[in-house]
């Protein structure tokens, strides 16, 4: 597989997701349920948010436009797993697409309109993922759960060829 550094980080964030939710779908309810002061909330709410905000992010990156919201939208293990291959697969694709000066309309809290480079919201998407993994990889500990190990090196080390 032929990388850059960009498609590295993508790559990155997509094997990193994919090994902890595939670890989460082993999980029994109550440990989906479970859940510690200083995080979203519980693995089963975050990891949702993690699959559901970075197909936001990438509807942004991709069409221009917001992903159409669905509040009530429950989706399963399996469905989050699947959802963030997918997702992760177009970060991949679109990582060495995306040009500095591009732009999208995102409408703010205040409900203002601003034009936010799509450099920073595939930054963001990183970040973002990094931050809630680590929360809930800090659940399970405290659930006496060995999480993946998901940093670079693990990465390196399970791809070198």
């Amino acid at each position: 597989m032929t990388q850059n550094t960009l498609t590295t980080l993508y790559n990155h964030n997509l094997w990193a997701n994919t090994k902890l939710l595939e670890q989460c779908a082993g999980l029994s309810d109550e440990q989906l349920d479970s859940t510690i002061i200083g995080t979203f909330g519980t693995i089963r709410d975050t990891v949702r948010h993690i699959a559901t905000a970075e197909r936001s992010y990438f509807s942004r990156i991709s069409t221009g436009k917001r992903y159409p919201s669905q509040e009530d939208e429950r989706l399963s293990m399996s469905d989050a797993l699947e959802l963030s291959r997918k997702t992760g697969a177009g970060f991949v694709e679109w990582a060495t697409k995306v040009r500095g000066e591009e732009t999208v309309e995102v409408q703010w809290e205040d409900d203002e309109i601003k034009q936010i480079p799509k450099a920073i919201i595939m930054t963001q998407a990183i970040n973002h993922a990094t931050e809630h993994r680590s929360q809930i990889m800090a659940i399970m500990t405290q659930l006496g759960i060995e999480p993946p190990e998901l940093d670079a090196w693990s990465y390196f080390l399970e791809h070198e060829k």
